[in-house]
Formats: C-alpha cells, sequence, structure tokens
C-alpha cells in the first residue's frame, strides 16, 4: 500500500530550442534540498509535453542540448536519500515527436491536426499538437516506459493529460465504423475517445504491472473510480490560482476520500506559482498551507507543484517556502498521519463526464456546508452509502432504480433525506419515484423572479418578509400527510419584454398556496434551486434555512460552533483514542483579476462543541505545544473555548 508523508511535483516543460537544459543541474544538491523539506515522494519528468525525453532513451527524442542521463543520475541520488521517485510521461501530449510523426496526431471533428486554429490565442498553448490513442503512440509510449521500468531506478509512473478529446484519425475512424458508430456524431465520437484513452490506461497498466508489479501508478485525467482498480493511489491538482478556483478542492477533497478508500492516499497537489506555466511564481506561505492543512484536515497529503527551470537553477527561495510550509504541517504529524473522517451526512450526485461529481449546485452545497461547519462526504453511486445519517441531494439528482432502491432502503433503516428541486423524480423528469415523498410534481415554477415567504419553526432568525431565491424551481402539491411549512410568494408579474415594457423591477405580491418547504416524517423537500440560488448570489437566507433544515432532521451533529464565522473551517477526524478538530481560519480575497490568500486571520475565544457518543474525554488540548484546554461536558458535549487562533488550529480530545 503506497503511504506518502510530503511529495513534490515538478514540471518540467521544455521546448526543444532551450539551449542549456541541465547545464547548471547539481542532482546531489537538488535531492539534498528536498530531502531537508521532509519529502519522501517526487514526481518529476521522463518526457514533457514538448515531446522532449531527459534520459538516454533508445525509443523517443532526449532533448538536444541535455548532455547526461537525468533521469538515471537523478533516481539513484532518490534511491540513497529514501525519496521515493514517479516519472511524468504525458499520454496525449508529445509536441516535438509529433513534428516527426504525423500520423500519430488527433484530428478533430472539423477537420484540424492544429488545435486553436482560428481562434484568438492561436498556437501558443501545449495543446498545438495532440496523440491519438488508437495511433501507434500508444506503442511508442507503452515502449518507452518499459524502457524505464526495466531499466532505471523509479518507483512508479504518473501519466497527463488523458481526457476524451474526439478523434476522427484514420485509426479511429476505422474502428468506429468496425463498431457502428456514426463518426459525424460528435458526443458518440467523445464517448469513443473516453473508452479509447481507458483502454490505453488498461494497456500501460498491464504491461508495467507484468515488468514492476509494485509500481506506483496514476492516471491523470481520467474518472477516478474507472481507473482506482489500477492505481496504487489518487493525485488531487488542483492549483486555486491558476484556473481552477478555491472551489474545486472542497469538492475534491470530499469526494475523493470516498474512492480511494481507507488503503490508498490521496495527494492534494497544489503549486508554489500563481498561473499555469509561471516559472516567476511565488505564492504566500499563507496560500500555500490555506491548501494544505485543508487537504489534511480532509485526509489528503501535501504535494506541492512546481516548474523546474531547464537550465538547473535551485532557485533556493522556493525551497525555503516549501521548508517553511512543510516545517508549519510537520509539527502535527504525530496527530493527523493516518487519522481519518467518518462523517454521517452525505452529499449526493453522480458524476457526469467529469472525473468528479460537479455542478453549481454541488460547488454551492459544498460551500453551504462548510460554512455551516457540517461534517460530510460528497459520493456518488460508486461508494455504498449505509454509513451515512443523512443523505442530502441537490436540486437535479434522477432517481434512477439503483438510486430509488438505496434511498428505500437507507429510509427503511431510519435515514433522513433532504432534497430539492428536482432531485427525487425519475429519469424522464415526470414524477417522484418515492411512494412516501413529501409532494407530488406538477413541472417546473412559472415565476421570475422567485420568492418565499419565512415562516414557522424553520424560520427562526430569518427575516419575515418575502424573500428572493435567485433561481428557479419546482411547482408542487403537498402529498398526504406532509406539512407544509413555507409556500412561494408570487410576483405581480415575471421578468421579461412583454412587447411595451421592460418588466426589469418586480415586486413580491402575495403568498400563494404553493409549497416551497415541505416535511414528511425522515424527509425534508425544499421545492427551489437552493443551492443554484446561492451560487448565484450567496443570500445569508438560504443558508440559514438550509441549517435549519439538517438540524431538523440531525438535531445532535458531531460539530457545532456558536462563534466560528462563516470563512472559518472546521473539520473532524479520528485517530487511536483521539478525536481531532482542525479550524482554519483564512480568507481567499479577490484582489483584480485574481484570488489571494495573504493573511492568517486571528480568532478570539473561539467556542467549540464536540459529541462525545459516550467516551469519556480525560484531556483537551492544543496541538502541537499540548496547552491543555478546560472543558466542559454536556448534554453529550464536550465544549472548549480556544483563546486564539491564527490561521490554524488543532485541538486535540482523548
Amino acid at each position: 500500500m503506497a503511504k506518502f508523508k510530503y511529495g513534490l511535483f515538478y514540471d518540467f516543460h521544455t521546448p526543444t530550442t532551450i539551449p542549456d537544459v541541465g547545464a547548471k543541474f547539481d542532482v546531489e544538491a537538488f535531492t539534498d534540498q528536498v530531502k531537508s523539506c521532509g519529502v519522501d515522494f517526487l514526481t518529476w519528468h521522463a518526457r514533457c509535453n514538448q515531446g522532449n525525453a531527459y534520459y538516454n532513451t533508445k525509443l523517443g527524442l532526449r532533448h538536444p542540448s541535455l548532455r547526461f542521463d537525468l533521469i538515471r543520475e537523478l533516481g539513484e541520488s532518490c534511491r540513497r536519500k529514501g525519496i521515493l521517485l514517479s516519472v511524468y510521461f504525458n499520454g496525449h501530449l508529445s509536441d516535438e515527436e509529433l513534428i516527426h510523426h504525423r500520423d500519430w496526431m488527433v484530428i478533430s471533428t472539423n477537420g484540424e491536426t492544429y488545435q486553436g486554429a482560428g481562434r484568438p490565442a492561436g498556437f501558443t498553448g501545449p495543446w498545438t499538437r495532440m496523440a491519438c490513442y488508437n495511433s501507434p503512440f500508444r506503442e511508442h509510449l507503452k515502449n518507452m516506459t518499459l524502457e524505464l521500468a526495466e531499466n532505471y531506478p523509479v518507483d512508479g509512473f504518473f501519466f497527463d493529460c488523458l481526457g476524451a478529446y474526439p478523434c476522427v484519425c484514420e485509426y479511429c475512424v476505422k474502428e468506429m465504423k468496425e463498431k457502428g458508430i456514426d463518426i459525424t456524431d460528435t458526443e458518440a465520437v467523445t464517448k469513443f475517445s473516453a473508452f479509447s484513452a481507458h483502454r490505453m490506461c488498461e494497456y500501460l497498466n498491464e504491461a508495467i504491472r507484468r515488468v514492476k508489479p509494485d509500481a506506483l501508478l496514476f492516471f491523470n485525467g481520467r474518472p477516478f473510480e474507472e481507473v482506482i482498480h489500477m492505481e496504487s493511489h489518487l493525485e488531487c491538482e488542483c492549483l486555486p490560482t491558476a484556473g481552477w478556483g478555491y472551489e474545486c478542492l472542497p469538492i475534491c477533497a470530499h469526494y475523493m476520500r470516498t474512492v480511494a478508500g481507507p488503503d490508498k492516499s490521496v495527494l492534494n497537489m497544489t503549486g508554489r506559482f500563481n498561473d499555469w506555466g509561471d516559472f516567476g511564481g511565488l505564492r504566500t506561505a499563507e496560500g500555500l498551507e490555506y491548501d494544505l492543512f485543508y487537504g489534511a484536515a480532509n485526509g489528503q497529503r501535501p504535494d506541492i507543484g512546481g516548474h523546474f527551470h531547464p537550465r538547473g537553477d535551485l532557485d533556493l527561495p522556493v525551497f525555503d517556502r516549501i521548508r517553511e510550509v512543510y516545517g508549519n504541517l510537520q509539527k502535527y504529524d504525530e496527530w493527523v498521519l493516518d487519522a481519518v473522517n467518518e462523517p454521517e451526512i452525505a452529499l449526493v450526485y453522480p458524476r457526469r463526464g467529469m472525473y468528479y461529481p460537479n455542478s453549481q449546485g454541488v460547488t454551492a452545497a459544498v460551500r453551504m456546508l462548510t460554512e455551516l461547519k457540517v461534517q460530510f462526504d460528497l459520493v456518488s453511486d460508486f461508494v455504498p452509502w449505509d454509513k451515512y445519517k443523512l443523505l442530502i441531494f441537490p436540486e437535479d439528482v434522477p432517481f434512477t432504480e439503483e438510486y430509488a432502491k438505496r434511498v428505500e432502503a437507507h429510509l427503511k433503516r431510519g435515514g433522513s433525506v433532504l432534497a430539492t428541486s428536482r432531485s427525487g423524480l425519475d429519469p424522464e423528469g415526470k414524477k417522484f419515484v418515492i411512494d412516501s415523498w413529501p409532494v407530488t410534481y406538477e413541472g417546473p415554477i412559472g415565476y421570475h423572479p422567485l420568492y418565499f415567504m419565512p415562516a414557522g419553526k424553520f424560520a427562526e432568525g430569518i427575516a419575515k418578509m418575502p424573500l428572493s431565491v435567485y433561481a428557479s424551481g419546482s411547482k408542487v402539491k403537498a402529498a398526504d400527510g406532509a406539512e407544509t411549512e413555507m409556500y412561494y410568494v408570487k410576483p405581480y408579474f415575471n421578468k421579461g419584454w412583454d412587447g411595451l415594457r421592460s418588466n426589469y423591477y418586480i415586486p413580491p405580491q402575495e403568498v400563494t398556496n404553493e409549497p416551497f418547504f415541505v416535511r414528511k416524517g425522515n424527509i425534508i423537500y425544499i421545492a427551489a434551486e437552493l443551492f443554484t440560488g446561492y451560487h448565484n448570489r450567496a443570500p445569508i437566507q438560504l443558508r440559514q434555512l438550509l441549517g435549519m433544515a439538517i438540524n431538523a432532521l440531525e438535531p445532535k451533529p458531531k460539530f457545532k460552533s456558536s462563534t466560528l464565522p462563516s470563512f472559518a473551517r472546521a473539520f473532524v477526524q479520528k485517530k487511536s483514542g483521539m478525536e481531532l478538530v482542525h479550524v482554519l481560519a483564512y480568507c481567499p480575497e479577490k484582489r483584480c483579476n485574481a484570488i489571494a490568500v495573504e493573511d492568517r486571520i486571528t480568532l478570539l475565544n473561539t467556542e467549540l462543541s464536540l459529541r462525545t457518543d459516550g467516551k469519556n474525554i480525560n484531556r483537551v488540548y492544543l496541538a502541537p505545544d499540548r496547552k491543555e484546554l478546560p472543558f466542559e461536558l454536556k448534554d453529550g458535549y464536550c465544549k472548549v473555548t480556544v483563546p486564539e487562533i491564527t490561521g490554524y488550529a488543532l485541538i486535540v480530545f482523548e
């Protein structure tokens, strides 16, 4: 089983015209720096997306200005110093090789071989030439891989860019016609490309395992569930300032651990740079540690990525920054290593196309739940749902036969369900399929803008006036035995052009008899697109409503706090006689066209309560200094007040 503590991932994408590759590269000095950071796992390019190899290959193209076998020297040095080395191959891009093998290139459905023709960016990106998975490139890639597996001191392989890019080259067209696939149907061609990418992964895995059964292996760009059986671990490539944004890591962190299970590590790869392909970026220690503490609190291990100067410049300030950040994280290893998250709530969403569940509703739901400090997993149908007490279905989760079966079993066990808008409908979108559902479906709601009237026990603390949803919803009728808590509010008329007037300023007119919030037994149904509305405008009333709905279904949460601000994050983990509460106090800030984390925020006198589940609490303290905290046991909770938190705190309950 592959277990890592600290990783580094070095990009080495190097144009062929660079004249002095490796001229100043001191392998021993480099690996000394790596080792001094506490790193036990390194990923380095064997062949980059520019098509150049960095070892004495007999099959590929060694970079023309490289004068020594870089991978061999690096591998031998890493082995002497106890650093595992995984080597990188791009599985789809190899620019220099494709200049010499045009028959390996993807032909897009519009007939282009050069991707980007006619677009503003032209041919400036690394995607100009792409290799087809079904061309002789596949055999070539396998042979280059085996060249290293059989002859070099490497421990594993990282294959990149394995997305599904539609191709109508001669190799693909021949096979698609044999399979009866319509080559003019872009969706069908893309689906075939996904099949081809997966087949190449299987092909590479089989070849590598035959030579090196214990090889570390990861296929980047394929859906995690589809290739997990071939992989030694998972890697979460998530660079918040380089296009991914700060909403991506929370989704991946809460999802990937459910796919990996207890036996495989998940690496959390962030970047020291500010943009992709950026040699001159050095993010703040606060920004890096926010990413990595978030990952560690959710079962991921740190992995900082960077671009290495092709000449071999060490850029010592980069290592100083990595040492600073990793040194801070390493203080908590005693508690955090091998700790696990065991939440009782699951956010359920099917994976559609992406390699993790993704939609506006999912993004907002993950954010709302973390702002509420709810402990949860993000799951698809890949894993069982049996261990969860509450299942949350955001906006548009159709209940297939499999989903309906699982939900029925969940309800029969005494579990609870919270669903919004169209979630729970049959795949055709005509009716709710669970007999005990609180409502029957009548179609989309016709109001725009959409308002609701807070009322009753679920409206505590919410302003008692018509409030906006900032999204649409469903028109429903309450089922027998269901209790309608809140209703839609009708606007005077719908926003839009009526042929004479623009109708932009539309106030609410009156409360209707159309249900907005309905409960029946262990099911709460909210008819509007609650999460999409939060994604659009982040109105606090929607988060408050969600919090009260969850609290009604699960009134004794594992963790709660009356003083943590919404931007703070809190996560609970368990480890051998201890329960850990991680608190993060940072705030990604919009700065012109960028988002940055530059400051640790100080919180004073923060009250935290952890449900004890009948366990004796002997002591509570702050790691790593073991500073004891007074605590109170009451009503099944252990309550503590932390005098000061600056950026990050780990509170240990023994």
